[in-house]
């Protein structure tokens, strides 16, 4: 008998996983750890990455549902959405109890 393979972890959470799993993007997203708005460059510049590495990060950290973004004249400024971070990392929780009570 085959046991199948299958995870409970929603898409959701498994994008955040995918974007924690780059140590740039980590670094990225810890800037925003003081309730910061910072744009593309100011995030190149705290990281010592290109401004086009730092958009292409950026992008992917807003995909994941980490960050969200607003055009203010000609930036785009991003911020840290807490709520959905909170919200990820405690149903990761949820599902690692699950794993480690069975």
């Amino acid at each position: 008998m085959a046991i199948r393979m299958s995870t409970p972890l929603s898409p959701a959470i498994q994008d955040f996983l995918r974007a924690l799993a780059s140590e740039t993007r980590q670094a990225i997203l810890f800037l925003f750890a003081t309730d910061a708005a910072l744009t593309v460059g100011q995030v190149a510049e705290a990281a010592g990455i290109g401004q086009s590495t730092a958009s292409e990060q950026l992008a992917l950290l807003k995909r994941a549902g980490l960050l969200t973004s607003a055009r203010e004249g000609k930036e785009v400024i991003y911020r840290a959405d807490h709520t959905r971070m909170i919200g990820y990392a405690q149903e990761l929780l949820t599902y690692l109890q699950t794993c480690a009570s069975e």
